[in-house]
């Protein structure tokens, strides 16, 4: 004779397999669309990234064709007629950016519109501010230029390194030497400043008469 409890068990199982099987046959169509739309993602995905590899191949032999140009206007006009978007937009940009000794007003005009431009990525708009400063020079009253890189100067910005070394040199220029050398020092021992960056801090805190290593150990 059969264990009751056995039997209960059994027909409970069968009664899930029953359950089961009727899911199947009323949701099963889902399931199949589910992987279809896996397959037909993976088939985006990698249509899109073909696609992008190709725009950005085309977009990197059209700067490289303008850049060959003569003359310096030449350059800038097929520069500014090449497609972009997105951040090509900011790339176009530093490029129009890149000759001020030629033409510094356009210069200037090409980085503005960079660090005006919300969807850029913030390291490039820092990029161009850090880059502004430079380039105005005296022209910019040494507060905004102060102002200017203090904002690009904070812990893990991209240029944080940077900011501070044109900061020291604005330092110098108000003529408060001491607190140039101070700040140069700081970054001669800094894990983030690049080897060059740390090797230019010394020379100059040695041209200012101070001591490189007064703060390394």
């Amino acid at each position: 004779m059969h264990n009751p409890d056995s039997f209960i068990e059994e027909v409970t199982e069968e009664v899930r397999r029953d359950r089961l099987f009727a899911a199947f046959r009323k949701y099963g169509w889902i399931g199949g669309l589910v992987v279809v739309a896996i397959v037909g993602g993976t088939a985006w995905i990698e249509w899109t990234a073909a696609r992008e590899a190709a725009r950005a191949e085309a977009f990197g032999d059209a700067v490289l064709d303008s850049l060959d140009m003569g003359g310096t206007e030449e350059r800038r006009a097929a520069l500014s007629a090449i497609p972009a978007e997105g951040s090509q937009k900011a790339v176009i940009d530093l490029l129009l950016a890149s000759d001020p000794s030629e033409d510094k007003a356009a210069t200037l005009a090409a980085l503005d519109r960079l660090i005006a431009d919300q969807t850029q990525p913030q390291s490039l708009r820092d990029l161009a501010v850090l880059r502004r400063v430079i380039v105005a020079g005296a022209e910019m009253p040494l507060a905004d230029r102060q102002m200017a890189l203090d904002g690009i100067a904070q812990p893990g910005r991209a240029f944080r390194t940077l900011a501070e070394e044109q900061l020291a040199y604005l330092l110098i220029e108000a003529g408060d030497t001491a607190a140039a050398i101070t700040a140069l020092q700081a970054l001669t021992v800094d894990q983030e400043a690049s080897a060059p960056l740390r090797s230019r801090a010394g020379q100059v805190i040695t041209a200012l008469g101070g001591d490189p290593a007064a703060d390394a150990g």
